[in-house]
């Protein structure tokens, strides 16, 4: 809406424009701060492997109440442990509007359909690069006291999973898409000379 148009309207919608707006910039803060609390491209411990989880204990539910957190205030829809700098096998995801843990997943079919769709990363940040996926899997593991859960995901949730199952094994959505979205990912990653510096 143009300025001019704008002056016309009521004082109350004025009143919720802005109060939109103030919503809107602190979910823009929210997220920066979650973002510095997520590891970035660049860090060594998104390259490492996360190990077994052995102890589904308090500290454990903490760390996904944690993630779970970060990955709203982030706007994202997954996050895996290695994410925020814990090697340990667990990732939480959304699906269908709800939120998800699996701890020590395990991929235990894929379909031979594949799709390709451009993948961002919270850990990347503004960077979309294509990447091939299996349009069905079927994923198992615990939730966070242990029990046995068995997901059976389709696009774009089946994407998502594969994407942080890939987090817990060092892989980055850089390292699965073509070379030439490598090669514009990382110019764009690369830190930036600084002009006139020495």
């Amino acid at each position: 809406m143009a300025e001019h148009e704008h002056e016309h309207q009521h004082e109350h919608e004025h009143d919720e424009t802005e109060a939109a707006d103030e919503e809107e910039l602190e979910r823009a803060a929210r997220r920066l701060v979650a973002l510095s609390r997520i590891r970035q491209y660049g860090d060594p411990v998104l390259r490492m492997k996360g190990r077994q989880v052995e102890r589904f204990d308090e500290e454990l539910a903490r760390l996904v109440e944690r993630m779970t957190t970060l990955m709203h205030e982030a706007q994202g829809v997954g996050l895996a442990a290695t994410q925020v700098g814990v090697l340990r096998r667990l990732f939480v995801f959304v699906d269908e509007g709800e939120d998800h843990v699996l701890v020590n997943p395990v991929l235990t079919k894929r379909s031979k359909e594949t799709s390709t769709d451009e993948e961002g990363c919270l850990s990347i940040q503004g960077v979309l690069v294509p990447v091939e996926r299996s349009l069905e899997v079927t994923i198992e593991g615990a939730d966070v006291s242990g029990e046995p859960q068995r997901f059976e995901l389709v696009e774009p949730t089946a994407r998502i999973a594969q994407h942080e199952l890939d987090h817990l094994d060092g892989v980055l959505i850089i390292d699965r898409t073509d070379e030439e979205s490598r090669r514009n990912a990382l110019a764009k990653l690369r830190p930036q000379p600084v002009l006139g510096a020495r």
